[in-house]
Parts: structure tokens; C-alpha cells; sequence
């Protein structure tokens, strides 16, 4: 996080993780579509001929309010075993995680390894993922052959990690995905550094502003309960 209060800028950065084609950019690309125009940026992103990201995806998203100017970029990794070191360095100086599980039960495994992995690179920052804000999603719900909801359910009720379905390509569980991602970041950032009292903006204010830049229908508290496990 960087906070420029001579500047009245707030930035941070978040970090969708996950395996190869488990839909990393797809989350990219439905924030930027369901966004307001004057709020998001350009997605940068280079893909190989298979539909994978060679490098790495970022989305600039910019909201106001509170006098103040929230710059969220978005990043993903790219998913393949050879770019190791880049999603090393993609993970340096992240303040929110999104991890993003293919949800078919032939990639349990592959979710297992990738999670591990991202575990090792918090770890070299020396830091522990209990002190990293994280939301673990489970995309392509509309998929044969998935973890059942059940299944799912009890996984959220062991871990603290809170956990969305998701089928990302249409939308489904984007938005939710993110304002969790956005809740947790910002009441670690509260804790430590005593936001509202910095900048006069609250956690009501900040998701609700931003959960309306994204046109959502519906009260935030309703968005952020569609997971598994307890109620939000």
C-alpha cells in the first residue's frame, strides 16, 4: 500500500493467483466490463497462441471518494511451469490475494501445488499467509466432473479463507470475488495503519462506493454472503 496524503492517493495491489487456465484473466476481464468507463484503466495482457498468459495481465481500476483517489491494480501469474520466477516477482509488494482454483476434481492437485507454491513466494517476503489478506475462488462451477458444493462447503468451514464460486467467464462470482478481496485488504490496512482516521473513509463507504462503480443491483452484505461456508 502506498498512501500520498499530500496527493490524496491511495494505491494498492492486488494478485490473482492460480494454475494455468483455471481463469485468472477471465476475472480480469469481467471486472473491466461490468466497471464504469471513468473508473477502469486499460488491461494489459499478452497471450501465447493456447490462450495462456505468457507474461503477466494488469488491470488498472481508479474509484473516488472521500476527497481521496483509490488506485487498485490488478495483476495476474502466468500459470505455466517455466515462468516461476515471474510469478515471484508479480507477488513482490502484493496487499490483496485472489486465488483462483479450477473447480473440476482432475485439477485438485494442480490447485494443491500452485497454492503451495504461492505460500513459498509470501514466505520469501518473509511473511506468512494468515497475514496476507486472501479470497480463494473456485471458478468454472458450470463444468462437469466439479467439487461438490458440499465438498466445498466443508472446505471453507476448515480453512479461514474465505471462499466464492465462481464461473468467471460469464460474470458469475466476479464482483463478489473482488469486494471480498477489497474487504479483507482494507481491515488489514485499518488495523495497521488507522485508515478511516487518515483519510475519513470507512469500509461501508469504500465498498459500497466501489460495489456501485460496478453497477451491483443488490446491498454489498448480500454480494459478500454468496460463499461457501458461513455467511459473510
Amino acid at each position: 500500500m502506498k498512501l500520498e496524503l499530500s496527493a490524496r492517493e491511495v494505491a494498492l495491489k492486488f494478485v490473482y493467483y492460480g494454475p494455468g487456465l483455471s481463469g485468472k484473466t477471465s476475472n480480469l476481464k469481467a471486472l473491466q466490463a461490468s466497471l464504469e468507463e471513468s473508473s477502469r484503466g486499460q488491461l494489459l495482457t499478452l497471450d501465447t497462441a493456447d490462450d495462456r498468459t505468457l507474461f503477466f495481465d494488469m488491470l488498472p481500476l481508479s474509484f473516488k471518494m472521500g476527497g481521496f483517489t483509490f488506485r487498485i491494480k490488478i495483476y495476474t501469474v502466468p500459470g505455466q511451469p517455466i515462468h516461476l520466477a515471474t510469478r515471484s516477482m508479480v507477488v513482490h509488494g502484493v496487499d490483496g490475494l485472489v486465488f483462483v482454483a479450477d473447480s473440476r476434481r482432475r485439477c485438485i492437485a494442480t490447485n494443491a501445488a500452485s497454492f503451495e507454491e504461492m505460500r513459498e513466494h509470501i514466505a520469501a517476503q518473509d511473511l506468512k499467509l494468515p497475514d496476507l489478506p486472501l479470497v480463494i475462488q473456485f471458478n468454472k462451477r458450470d463444468l462437469r466432473d466439479i467439487r461438490s458444493d458440499e465438498e466445498l462447503n466443508a472446505l471453507a468451514h476448515h480453512g479461514r479463507e474465505l471462499v466464492y464460486p465462481a464461473v468467471a467467464s460469464r460474470g458469475d462470482g466476479v464482483i463478489e470475488t473482488f469486494l471480498a478481496a477489497l474487504r479483507l485488504t482494507w481491515r488489514s490496512l485499518e488495523t495497521r495503519y488507522q485508515m478511516r482516521s487518515r483519510i475519513g473513509v470507512s469500509e461501508a463507504e469504500l465498498l459500497e462506493g466501489v460495489a456501485e462503480k460496478f453497477g451491483a443491483l443488490e446491498p454489498v452484505d448480500v454480494l459478500l454472503a454468496r460463499r461457501f461456508g458461513e455467511a459473510a
